[in-house]
């Protein structure tokens, strides 16, 4: 890959700018609030929202803000959902996959993802990662008994206002390239479907670390997610 290419002659530049960006970057803490229960009316709908810290909720204060909360308050205007949220600030795709082993098994109808990021500033392999998503896809599918996945794709790193240039364009690289795998991912696996957020990098819609999405960002994220959601489920 070109841009793989490039970094080489360009890592000791990408090193310190990692160094300094990760030393200046807040460290917000995971949102208050429960991770699991039932809410709204209608036929159920178990859900499952499995990852790292945007799968977490970080960037607002309780989970009623974060991805959990805002997708299963629009839910609930058309299902019973009972819900679970299993994220972890830091988590990799091999992390979600040990963290998926370690659980009792249980049936969700639909499971959300977003797993990724912590694998491309960490510089995990694509080839590796792949594979790590794919064994949690099978996961999902054989010990979650999942009907349907939605894969989020990684956000805009390109665009992100936290990183300087040239970490950001490097960086930016790499989660196109994982997305690319990502639907290629969907696409083997008739249960999973590739979802792509795309809310505005605006001051508004970024976390004060101008790294995770800040509260209108899970607004978009939640509500896109739901629209798919109702397309699989809902049956008047």
């Amino acid at each position: 890959m070109k841009h793989e290419l490039a970094a080489v002659a360009l890592l000791p530049l990408l090193f310190a700018q990692a160094v300094r960006v990760r030393s200046k970057t807040p460290r917000l803490p995971e949102p208050r609030g429960k991770r699991c229960g039932t809410h709204g009316s209608g036929n159920p709908l178990r859900l499952f929202i499995v990852g790292d810290s945007a799968a977490a909720g970080v960037g607002v204060s309780t989970q009623k803000e974060a991805l959990s909360g805002r997708l299963v308050s629009q839910l609930g205007t058309d299902f019973r959902v009972e819900w679970k949220l299993a994220a972890k600030t830091g988590h990799r795709a091999s992390d979600v996959r040990s963290m998926l082993e370690a659980q009792t098994p249980e049936a969700f109808d639909v499971a959300v993802t977003s797993i990724g990021v912590n694998d491309v500033t960490h510089l995990t392999r694509l080839s590796k990662w792949t594979r790590q998503m794919q064994d949690i896809a099978g996961l999902l599918e054989s010990r979650f008994h999942t009907r349907h996945m939605l894969l989020t794709g990684l956000p805009p790193m390109h665009m992100f206002p936290a990183l300087p240039q040239p970490l950001r364009w490097y960086l930016g690289a790499r989660a196109r390239s994982f997305n690319r795998e990502l639907k290629l991912i969907a696409e083997r696996y008739e249960s999973c479907e590739f979802v792509s957020i795309d809310y505005p990098l605006e001051p508004a819609y970024m976390a004060a670390d101008g790294f995770h999405p800040g509260a209108p960002a899970y607004v978009l994220w939640a509500g896109h997610a739901a629209d798919v959601i109702r397309r699989r489920f809902y049956q008047p």
